[in-house]
């Protein structure tokens, strides 16, 4: 009996050890992985351009919505300005719903490089990433990650603020230059699972010999964690497979 005692408090003295190493990294890794691995989820993305970098008109910044199935199928809807862009994400595949159909970002291309316009949406699209992969990757650019507030919080390397400056964290794409690159990060998790987190980026691109101040924020909502459903169209699907 005191042998069973003295093995159950070594555990647990075990286990509050294990604990206290944690990081609030491993916690965020942990948190994203379990997001992971619920297989579904939804999701909204909304930006806040702060009056600079964020264009106007039909490239005005408007939510991004979401949903993951179990079957590794994403449906996204993409708002800027008052134009909407539908897309069908799996693994690094992307189809974009066009006047023409259903279209994988290589016909999009194709059809650009002919006069078929298409380019830029496929551009963006191309480096769209579903929350539970842009969060990891967020993360492993993070240089420090800290605990406060009931959010866990940290700047972003140099090279990590430049890719997120040029390639807006979901996608443009182009030969643009950084300058002045800044960008931080939070993540709030929630009953041990990833339910918001939000990033920061500012600094100076320039593209096509023309300079244009950044100042972005993105915040991320995740919501229905297991029990998402989606309905992927079936012209979509034959794309994707």
């Amino acid at each position: 009996m005191k042998r069973n005692i003295l093995i159950g408090t070594m555990a647990l003295v075990a286990g509050s050890l294990l604990a206290a190493d944690a990081t609030p990294k491993d916690d965020v890794k942990g948190a994203i992985k379990k997001l992971a691995d619920a297989g579904s989820y939804s999701w909204k993305a909304t930006t806040d351009a702060g009056g600079g970098g964020g264009g106007g008109g039909q490239f005005r910044p408007g939510p991004t919505e979401g949903k993951v199935g179990k079957e590794g199928f994403a449906c996204v809807s993409i708002t800027r300005g008052e134009r909407t862009t539908e897309a069908v994400l799996k693994g690094d595949k992307r189809v974009v719903k066009t006047e023409d159909g259903w279209q994988t970002v290589e016909e999009m291309a194709a059809a650009a490089a002919g006069g078929g316009g298409g380019r830029g949406r496929g551009a963006g699209i191309r480096n769209l990433k579903v929350p539970a992969v842009e969060a990891d990757d967020l993360l492993a650019k993070v240089k420090e990650l800290k605990s406060a507030e009931g959010a866990c919080s940290g700047d972003l390397t140099e090279e990590g603020a430049k890719a997120l400056l040029t390639f807006g964290g979901r996608g443009g794409g182009g030969q643009s230059q950084a300058t002045g690159a800044k960008a931080s990060v939070k993540f709030w998790v929630k009953d041990g699972v990833l339910s918001k987190y939000q990033y920061k980026v500012q600094g100076t691109v320039s593209f096509g010999g023309q300079d244009r101040d950044i100042d972005r924020t993105t915040t991320v909502e995740i919501k229905d964690v297991g029990t998402t459903t989606v309905t992927v169209p079936e012209d979509a699907k034959k794309k994707l497979l």
